[in-house]
């Protein structure tokens, strides 16, 4: 009877303790003195998240909403037992990519280049290993460098109207973020690894296989996300945390191990990705001569390593075919429902092979203004990266305040909130590309849209997404009309799994070939 009772008693004082010190911890940002929402026990501010109701962009865009509707421009949250400090006035935002970002340099992702060799990319860097890295890899994504990986997209780009053509004929609707996910598959295997990937012709071809692996979000793949979130990351390392699976690490160490060592053996040449990377690996900068070593053959001292290398074109690859594959599905499922945008794309993109030769070439491209603004919407309205990390790197005081953010504390910018605030885009919901005219953008606050993240860590790959993106889109609408199939939800609900946007069921559309001579 008495052991019974004295297991009560250490169970109830286990509890009691427990229950004080979440208590504590859910009264950080009450006695940093910054407005907050209502923390409870377990969840703090993040049940909907928890419970999986809400995406992290959901979760952080409903953070937005009642900051904003109380006429705040910032206040305090926990995700799990984590304080974040979300600001949502544009101004207070700027400062913290921008004027003081000197405070802010890292996102605060998990990182661990020892035990998980592949997190250790441009991303998630922090500190002068991301300055570094930073300013070794600016040079690969320079204009001249887009114009030399342009005909490559371009060829990529064929295969899909393979595909397209067999669905207009049979009549059969198509999955148009699985045939555009192919496409940038083939893209970025390509330009990142010199590889042939196939997948446009072969669905399961092991690129495919393993880009799909990276954001399949089964059970085990969302608790590890909440931990990133949830845990301090000198935990996670204690346990040796990996956030990417075994069999993705293995495959794409050997892809590029084995694709720089035949390159280095033979002194292969290829305008991509890849050849700019094995570069810096060799010669410590990027170059315009094609040679992988230097004049006498040799490596000289090793800028990168091999698996930073490897890690770099990890992320590429990732967000290259993910990112636009999923911009341009939106873009399409938007354009199926507006037949009146649709058509005067494609007169658009039909002036421009015209003026052209009939040819699609770098500098046409750059010429849709009007593609730019179909594409400007699409990410405000489907941003694929929902909100913005940042990690308070030295102690740092809120403008106008006497508020002071600890170093180490987390922020969260909820890019999704801003997008959809009627404040800065009256009608949210309708998708108009006239918002991104040059006289609307004029009068909006800047850093209200921030699809690709602003300031120094802007997304350095920028140029390249667009470029893939209008690519994508020209191939199509030049030779299809489009509808949205049946089979696509209306409206669409978005995947409440994983940290990109994504649409629930995916958008279906039917296709009707144009008759023309152009290619």
């Amino acid at each position: 009877m008495y052991d019974y009772l004295d297991i009560c008693g250490v169970v109830v004082a286990i509890v009691v303790v427990l229950v004080s010190y979440l208590k504590w911890k859910f009264s950080y940002w009450k006695r940093a003195g910054l407005p907050i929402i209502n923390p409870t026990i377990p969840f703090g501010d993040s049940k909907q998240l928890i419970l999986g109701r809400y995406s992290l962009g959901q979760q952080f865009e409903d953070f937005y909403k009642i900051f904003t509707s109380r006429g705040l421009k910032h206040g305090g949250v926990h995700v799990g037992i984590k304080p974040f400090y979300v600001p949502v006035d544009p101004e207070l935002i700027k400062h913290v990519l921008q004027i003081d970002f000197q405070h802010f340099v890292n996102h605060g992702t998990f990182i661990d280049e020892a035990n998980d060799p592949l997190s250790a990319h441009l991303f998630s860097l922090e500190d002068a290993k991301w300055r570094n890295m930073r300013v070794k890899l600016t040079p690969t994504f320079t204009s001249g460098k887009m114009k030399m990986m342009f005909q490559t997209l371009v060829q990529c780009g064929v295969g899909m109207k393979e595909l397209m053509d067999a669905s207009a004929k049979n009549r059969i609707p198509i999955d148009i973020k699985d045939i555009l996910c192919r496409y940038t598959t083939d893209a970025i295997g390509s330009i990142a690894f010199g590889l042939e990937c196939n997948s446009l012709k072969d669905p399961n071809s092991v690129f495919r296989k393993y880009g799909k692996r990276v954001f399949e979000m089964d059970m085990r793949s969302q608790i590890k996300t909440l931990l990133q979130f949830a845990l301090p990351h000198q935990v996670l390392k204690v346990f040796k945390f990996k956030q990417n699976k075994p069999d993705v690490e293995e495959f794409f160490m050997k892809a590029v191990k084995d694709t720089v060592e035949f390159r280095e053996k033979n002194n292969v040449y290829r305008k991509d990705f890849m050849h700019l990377l094995i570069q810096l690996k060799n010669r410590g900068a990027v170059t315009d001569d094609g040679k992988v070593l230097n004049e006498e053959g040799r490596s000289e001292e090793k800028a990168l390593t091999m698996n930073e290398l490897t890690a770099q074109a990890f992320i590429f690859f990732l967000a290259g075919f993910e990112t636009s594959s999923t911009t341009m599905t939106f873009a399409l499922y938007e354009i199926a429902r507006h037949p009146d945008i649709q058509e005067k794309l494609r007169q658009e993109i039909n002036g421009m092979f015209e003026k052209h030769d009939d040819q699609l070439t770098y500098d046409g491209i750059m010429e849709l203004t009007y593609m730019d603004k179909v594409l400007n919407e699409t990410l405000r309205k489907y941003p694929p990266f929902p909100m913005i990390l940042r990690k308070c790197s030295r102690d740092y005081t809120i403008p106008d305040t006497q508020i002071t953010l600890k170093k180490g504390v987390n922020v969260g910018i909820p890019i999704l909130g801003l997008h959809n605030d009627p404040k800065y885009y009256p009608n949210p919901e309708k998708f108009d590309p006239e918002r991104f005219s040059e006289e609307n953008k004029r009068s909006r606050p800047a850093f209200t849209w921030l699809p690709f993240g602003e300031g120094p860590r802007l997304c350095i790959g920028l140029r390249f997404a667009v470029l893939q993106s209008k690519i994508g889109l020209v191939t199509l609408l030049k030779n299809y009309k489009i509808k949205l199939s049946p089979k696509t939800r209306v409206p669409l609900t978005l995947h409440k799994k994983g940290f990109i946007i994504m649409a629930e069921g995916g958008v279906w559309l039917d296709v009707e070939k144009i008759n023309n001579n152009v290619k």
